[in-house]
Formats: C-alpha cells, structure tokens, sequence
C-alpha cells in the first residue's frame, strides 16, 4: 500500500536558515541571467521555506507520489524562489539553478511543470485557485488525505477568476484547500492600495466562507502554527503581510525590484547583507 510521505522536520532554526538560502539561491539566479522578480521571490521567501521544510507532505524522490500534499505557486514571475526551495529541498540537483532562463531548459522564467516537484505551469495571473479548487475536490471525491495550497499574490486578487474560485471552494466547504496570499503591497505598476484596492481584503474572503487569518509572512513561528492548526469545516485564506524584497535593505518596499536584475556590485552587498542576518 502506498504510504503518505513525511513531511520535513526542520525547526524555526532550520527554516529561517532555508529561507536564507532561497533568497541567496534567487539573487544568483536572477543575476546570472539577467531576470527579474527578485522583490517578488523574496517576500514569499519565508512561506516556502516553511512549507517545504516543516508542513507539506512530500516525497523529494518520488516527485509524483500519489498521496503528496499539492502545492499550486499561481504567482509564476515568481518562478526563481520555487525552483530553490524544490531545489534545497533535494527535488534536484542545485546545479541544475544555474540553468535558469537558458535557453531549452525546464527553468523557464514562470513556473514550470517539467522541473521536478512542480504541478502546474503558472504565470498567467488568476489562475492557480482554480486547479487548487479542482484538486482538493478531487482529493474529496477518492477520499484521499492529501491537502490543497495555493500561493497567491495579492495584485493577482485584482482578476476576477480569483473571486470565481473563491466562491466555489466556499460554497463545496473544500476544508482540504488552503491559501497563502503575499500581501506585500505592490504590484507591477504602483501599490496595490492604488492599482486596486483590494479592502476590505479579510471581509471578502470571510463573505465568500473561507476561515481568514491575517498573520507576518515572515514570522516562521506565525506561518507554522497557522498551516498546523487549520479549520476542519471551511477552507482557510492567511493574509500573509509581507514586505516586497524581503531580506536586503535597498530592496525592501520598492517596486524597481519587481524587475530590475542586480548588477555584480549589488550581488555582492545583498549576499553580504543576508549572511549578516545568519
């Protein structure tokens, strides 16, 4: 019989310290090949490194387990910061982060379902709640223990297939779903506060019957008790406040870095600044 995997071990100690190494893998990453997203990546820095080191089901050397625990990254600009976690996580080998955004390789700059430990392609907004939604009322239909999670981008709440999914998983009481929102205030072309408005943000989850918590995306105690302690009737939505470039001072809170590439000058003062913070 198949066995439902583990999930990862690590204390606060050992996710913070992966976290750490998601954000030094991305700067890499994006420095080498001239990408962007690095504001993007590092406000959901933390998320992933508790998800992947402290909560997910998951199996590094069966990738396609069938009882895995899903995890859908429907901010797919984001697709560095995925790509390091999966990567750290042993999915495959660190090396293989060199490739990304060469031409021909699986590392395309959005998500992409041909690397190992991803499920879907993502990129264009709007999306990702919807295969969770499909998936967990899969989950529900075999009566199998896996779970759902959707990592969302606030801006991306602007599309209205979000609101779509949102009313379908609350009116299926889908309580196997669960979404992690990076609140971090800016969008591609201004704050979010001004692009769109989103509030009141928690009232509208909580009108279309979702569990609501508002917590810091960067406190791993917070993120770990909230995905350990989820509602058992309704699905669940943390509101996670994040700041934008989390981690390196001359990036935090500032839209450039929602495209600009870190030349080798700012490479190196932001590895220096995130090993200061070991």
């Amino acid at each position: 019989m198949t066995q439902r995997p583990l999930p990862n071990s690590l204390d606060t100690a050992g996710t913070q310290a992966l976290a750490r190494r998601i954000r030094a893998d991305v700067l890499a990453m994006v420095h080498r090949a001239n990408a962007s997203h690095v504001g993007s990546c590092f406000s959901m820095a933390d998320m992933l490194a508790v998800l992947y080191g402290a909560i997910l089901h998951v199996d590094p050397a069966h990738p396609r387990q069938p009882l895995r625990d899903r995890l859908v990254v429907s901010k797919g600009h984001a697709a560095a910061a995925i790509y390091a976690a999966l990567a750290e996580r042993g999915f495959f080998d660190r090396a293989t982060l060199d490739q990304f955004c060469v031409n021909g390789s699986a590392l395309t700059g959005h998500v992409s379902h041909l690397v190992p430990g991803v499920e879907f392609s993502t990129g264009s907004l709007g999306h990702g709640l919807s295969l969770a939604c499909g998936m967990a009322l899969a989950a529900r239909i075999d009566q199998a223990p896996w779970r759902s999670f959707a990592l969302l981008s606030d801006g991306e709440c602007d599309e209205g297939s979000v609101w779509e999914a949102a009313l379908f998983a609350g009116h299926n009481r889908l309580n196997n779903l669960t979404v992690l929102v990076d609140c971090n205030g800016i969008q591609s072309f201004g704050r979010v506060s001004e692009v769109l408005d989103l509030e009141p943000f928690a009232d509208k989850w909580r009108s279309f019957r979702w569990a609501v918590r508002e917590i810091d995306g960067h406190d791993h105690d917070a993120l770990r008790g909230a995905l350990s302690d989820l509602p058992a009737d309704v699905p669940c939505v943390l509101l996670c406040r994040t700041v934008k470039g989390k981690g390196v001072s001359f990036m935090e809170d500032n839209l450039a870095w929602h495209y600009k590439s870190p030349n080798q000058e700012q490479l190196a003062a932001a590895l220096t600044e995130l090993e200061q913070a070991r």
